[in-house]
């Protein structure tokens, strides 16, 4: 049985595209890329980057050890982004309920919504299951942080259209494959840094397929697609946001440099935008021209941003290291 998505108004005259319609009209590019990514896509184990042998029991109803942070050799950056990274995977119930609804549960648009959800359901199996093995993290505060970032659910700042939820992954994706691979690098392990390789892989798979949809559908819809990038560019947030902390978190992996300002716009925004080529695209109507406009100011204010960041971040760490030399 098909979820039948929403149907919504719009403001952009008669000839806008409903989302059936636009659903419609890009399933042959679901199934052509969908075929691309299972031809592409390379089978890994998740259970062959975790360390079994270390594993030990915890204190509790076994009679184990309790954990201690000296346990494991990550560093306290790589801790917390693990921990961010892992949490925001273990929302996937809500993220997969909420793409079915919107594209259905059949033909080539089903098939790709569990086949995603299948690979992203290994990624938070693994960073859990090496967390835990390596006593990585606090397992009974890691459980507590589950609990209450599950029981708040997930709902999508970006469901005003199809549109704006094809735009959302499509920048979302390549944030979180970002986020993974710097975590690896940050971790000091470098079991974890090849874990998380694999994961941004796959993360960057994911991207490929939902920015050559979004390609499609700027052909398609130019007006619509330009209104919903700008949309999702100028008020973009990481899905995990709602993750108890995540401010205070966020501030550390920003300054370590796993995620941050200049990472957003160089590193995510930028490659999905000129690979669409979103600036140069002509004859838009006045509502997409209207969009187009809104995103290379916000461009530019970003970049403004990004350079006020690297400024206190400099700052911030030359204080750091003149309290450690003293």
């Amino acid at each position: 049985m098909t979820i039948a998505p929403v149907q919504r108004s719009t403001s952009l005259g008669s000839s806008s595209w409903t989302d059936t319609r636009l659903i419609l009209a890009l399933e042959e590019v679901v199934e052509k890329e969908l075929n691309r990514h299972l031809s592409v896509a390379k089978e890994w184990m998740p259970h062959e980057f975790v360390p079994w042998s270390q594993g030990r029991d915890f204190a509790g109803v076994l009679g184990g050890e309790a954990w201690e942070p000296a346990h494991s050799k990550v560093t306290p950056l790589g801790r917390v982004s693990l921990v961010v990274n892992l949490l925001t995977e273990d929302n996937l119930p809500s993220y997969h309920h909420e793409i079915a609804t919107m594209f259905g549960r059949e033909g080539a648009w089903g098939t790709w919504v569990h086949r995603w959800t299948a690979e992203e359901g290994r990624h938070g199996i693994a960073i859990r299951d090496y967390l835990l093995t390596t006593r990585a993290v606090d397992p009974d505060e890691l459980e507590r942080a589950r609990m209450s970032h599950m029981s708040e659910g997930f709902e999508s700042d970006n469901a005003h259209s199809m549109l704006h939820s094809v735009a959302y992954v499509a920048f979302q994706e390549l944030a979180t494959r970002i986020s993974h691979r710097n975590t690896g690098h940050h971790s000091g392990c470098a079991l974890a840094d090849q874990l998380l390789a694999k994961i941004a892989n796959d993360e960057n798979l994911h991207m490929v397929f939902y920015r050559n949809l979004l390609k499609a559908a700027l052909e398609i819809a130019p007006d619509q697609a330009m209104r919903a990038i700008a949309d999702v560019v100028t008020d973009f947030r990481m899905p995990g946001h709602g993750i108890p902390g995540f401010e205070r978190a966020a501030a550390q992996i920003a300054l370590g440099g796993v995620y941050n300002l200049r990472i957003h716009h160089d590193d995510v925004l930028q490659p999905v935008l000129r690979h669409l080529k979103v600036m140069d695209i002509a004859g838009l109507g006045p509502e997409g021209a209207r969009a187009q406009e809104e995103l290379g100011a916000f461009l530019a204010g970003l970049d403004a941003q990004a350079v006020k960041f690297e400024e206190r971040q400099a700052a911030i760490l030359a204080r750091r290291m003149a309290r450690q030399q003293a």
